[in-house]
């Protein structure tokens, strides 16, 4: 049964006239009463269809931008990018982080599009798309950063990375190297999907067979790479593909504990997912793949306000490219490149 309004109302002990206050923000309601509110929406799991909702009486000028990790900086980028596009239109930013945990983002998605934004920007980690747009109100505006789901119900701002992998591959495989692990991210995000199928596809163009072993995952977060390069190493690998930066500077570390020099006892492609002192300094012992995640962040913001201006448009999906530079090319590192 559908969640109505007189439901928020009742678990929240207040009028219905002060639940639509609340959410559209149309008159003065106490903090403490608010929280009631929001509470009431979060446990009920209401969400207004946003084309329907005869009380919403204007836009808010705001906009959710629901995170997986913030202390990313790869996020932390396109945050400051998101929100130097929306500054300019007089847009505000609210931010919501999950920590790759699905019920988190499930409620921060109820929360944001429960009348207090106009706009979602979303990079889910959520692995089902039915339960994400179970959580979406009808009409809402809303653009997928960074992560797509298979089903193209809504618009989406995305890097390739398949070429710049299946060319690390080919590369290495060139170069001698027999054993080419990857470090993954979590395994039902649509980013690692494509970036293990690029791996695969490649291992098997240059005559290698494709060994499950030399396939590990991390949770695209800080501290679970070194585990997987433990795995690796012991399974004999003589390079390694991390993709995500985080995972990289992991990689990196782990293997200067042990005592390995990139380039001589092990090769290494990192991805790099902002510009950094720390990347600089290792570009020239490993193969990079840059992302151009200050473009990604401007992409994402100036999309989500036109979907906010005309959230009836058609879907788009707009897919950006990543660069790959192999070590032995020279590196100039500029604002473009991150």
């Amino acid at each position: 049964m559908k969640v109505t309004i007189s439901d928020v109302a009742k678990m929240a002990g207040v009028s219905t006239a002060t639940v639509s206050h609340t959410i559209n923000h149309t008159r003065y309601v106490s903090n403490e009463t608010k929280e009631r509110v929001y509470q009431a929406i979060a446990q009920l799991g209401y969400t207004p269809d946003a084309s329907a909702r005869s009380f919403r009486t204007g836009k808010k000028r705001t906009i959710g931008f629901v995170v997986p990790d913030i202390s990313n900086k790869f996020f932390a980028t396109m945050i400051e990018s998101v929100e130097g596009v929306l500054a300019q239109a007089g847009y505000h930013l609210i931010i919501a982080n999950t920590k790759e945990d699905m019920e988190r983002e499930e409620t921060n998605i109820r929360l944001l599009s429960a009348g207090l934004v106009d706009g979602l920007l979303v990079a889910s980690t959520m692995d089902d798309p039915e339960r994400f747009d179970s959580l979406i109100p009808g009409g809402f505006p809303v653009v997928l950063v960074d992560r797509t789901f298979d089903t193209k119900k809504y618009s989406s701002v995305c890097v390739s990375n398949f070429q710049p992998i299946y060319r690390s591959v080919c590369r290495l495989v060139g170069k001698g190297d027999r054993r080419v692990g990857i470090i993954g991210g979590l395994p039902r995000l649509s980013t690692t999907r494509e970036r293990v199928s690029a791996y695969e596809q490649a291992v098997s163009d240059c005559g290698l067979p494709v060994d499950e072993t030399l396939i590990r995952y991390g949770d695209s977060m800080e501290n679970s790479a070194g585990r997987c390069l433990d795995e690796l190493l012991e399974a004999g690998c003589d390079a390694v593909i991390a993709t995500n930066g985080l995972m990289a500077m992991d990689t990196i570390i782990h293997l200067n504990q042990r005592g390995l020099q990139m380039g001589k006892d092990i090769d290494l492609v990192s991805f790099v997912d902002y510009d950094s002192a720390f990347s600089k300094l290792y570009a020239g012992q490993m193969d990079c793949i840059v992302q151009p995640v200050v473009e990604l962040g401007k992409t994402a913001g100036e999309q989500i306000l036109k979907r906010a201006e005309e959230p009836e448009a058609p879907v788009f999906e707009q897919v950006l490219t990543s660069t790959y530079r192999p070590c032995t090319q020279p590196t100039t590192w500029n604002h473009s490149d991150r």
